[in-house]
């Protein structure tokens, strides 16, 4: 099957279970509190439904639209815009009528719902499937080190020995933690062997972002040739598996970063230093245009699996969400940038997180992470969002005045048209990234 066509059922699959349980967020304190519901709906019903069928005083149905969904609680205004009902008398059972506080509950269930989900995911996920660590030992050639990174005092082929004092359990989050948690020191023995403690700048973040360099430190690969391609320059040099080469054009070279470095001084006709067991060999190689070895270089990382029990699993999927959400809420504020209003991306992007062989394990890793963004941008304070009427709530509770209705009207039209127009810009730029990217 297309990998598309994967990625599509798996974003389909994923948004409804957690629209669906999103709108139960709302529904069950409404009901709780006697609230009537009028309608509970997966997905958009615009003029017609795909199914709809009530049960009781409310109508359950699957809309054509799949932008999210809705519960329609009397006595609300909301994305429906039904102004009708307000004009009448408030009865007991509309969400008007009831206390701020029974409000305030049934419009922060959705965004609960969210936030817990999201974190049961990674603990089942832990349970599962356990995780993979790669502490430094893991790496026995160490870190490519991008040009901001040697800036600040990072060498290639450091090894990282701990971030603010603390080791890393897997040792490639050491950029995770320079871009989005301001970590202050990271500790590195470079290659000749002396230690050294690197401070790190507090506005680092920012200048990796705005260098394209958000993952500053990279695995150094060695440069031991895996495998040779058929019939490619690499193969008509003469190399082979086990290989290793130690120059270009008299150029001495100990990893794959510094042969990729030299590419741009390659000529069509280059000239390579090969030990090859224990005889040292010089070979040439055709390049020609296209500047590619036809070859695989020795992957020397060795990652490992760790089970974990339930009580584990329980504990670190919690820090896990934890960091998701504190990592998605740090990098939020750059899309407020020229930059990062280019990166927005809508569903294409979406479902792009999901992988293109379907595996349960990164479908539901995807699940989880879209959760958590659902609830933050959810309880973000912009009318027609849970975060609008949160925020007028809160307002309300303080003030001890309620928003006239009219005013509501207004907050929610402009809310609801801020919306259509970031959904259509995020899609856009995914449009724009397929077209021209």
């Amino acid at each position: 099957m297309d990998p598309i066509i994967i990625k599509g059922i798996q974003l389909l699959l994923s948004l409804s279970i957690l629209v669906v349980l999103h709108e139960l967020g709302h529904f069950i304190p409404a009901k709780l509190f006697k609230t009537k519901v009028e309608k509970f709906y997966l997905f958009f019903d615009v003029k017609f439904s795909l199914f709809k069928k009530k049960i009781g005083e409310t109508e359950y149905g699957i809309g054509w639209l799949p932008l999210g969904g809705y519960v329609k609680i009397a006595g609300m205004i909301d994305e429906s815009m039904d102004t009708e009902q307000m004009k009448l008398p408030p009865k007991e059972w509309e969400f008007r009528s009831k206390p701020a506080w029974q409000r305030l509950i049934i419009m922060l269930g959705g965004v609960t719902v969210n936030i817990i989900l999201g974190f049961l995911i990674y603990m089942m996920i832990l349970f599962v499937w356990g995780k993979t660590v790669m502490p430094t030992e893991a790496v026995p050639d160490g870190l490519v080190a991008s040009p901001l990174a040697k800036s600040i005092g990072f060498q290639d082929g450091d090894r990282i020995l701990t971030v603010d004092g603390e080791p890393l359990e897997f040792v490639l989050d050491v950029n995770r933690a320079m871009f989005l948690r301001n970590v202050k020191t990271v500790e590195v023995i470079h290659s000749n062997g002396r230690n050294e403690r690197i401070s790190v700048p507090q506005d680092f973040g920012s200048q990796l972002f705005e260098a394209g360099e958000i993952i500053p430190l990279t695995p150094r690969i060695s440069s031991i040739l895996d495998s040779v391609v058929p019939n490619s320059p690499a193969e008509k040099a003469g190399l082979q598996s086990g290989d290793r080469i130690i120059s270009i054009d008299g150029i001495e070279v100990s990893s794959r970063d510094e042969i990729e470095n030299l590419k741009e001084k390659m000529s069509e006709l280059v000239n390579l230093g090969v030990q090859r067991a224990n005889e040292t060999l010089e070979l040439s190689i055709s390049l020609k245009d296209e500047k590619q070895f036809g070859a695989f270089f020795v992957n020397t990382l060795s990652p490992s699996h760790v089970e974990l029990g339930l009580y584990q699993s329980i504990v670190e999927g919690f820090d896990y969400g934890y960091w998701t959400l504190h990592d998605y809420v740090a990098q939020f504020k750059y899309i407020f940038t020229k930059k990062g209003a280019t990166q927005v991306g809508g569903f294409g992007a979406i479902g792009n997180l999901f992988p293109s062989q379907w595996d349960w394990r990164g479908f539901w890793s995807s699940t989880a992470l879209i959760s958590i963004i659902l609830a933050f941008m959810n309880i973000l304070p912009i009318p027609a969002l849970d975060g609008g009427h949160v925020m007028f709530l809160l307002y309300e509770i303080v003030s001890g005045k309620k928003p006239n209705d009219r005013f509501m009207e207004f907050a929610q039209m402009i809310g609801f048209f801020l919306l259509i127009g970031l959904v259509l810009f995020a899609n856009g730029n995914d449009v724009y990234r397929w077209l021209f990217n």
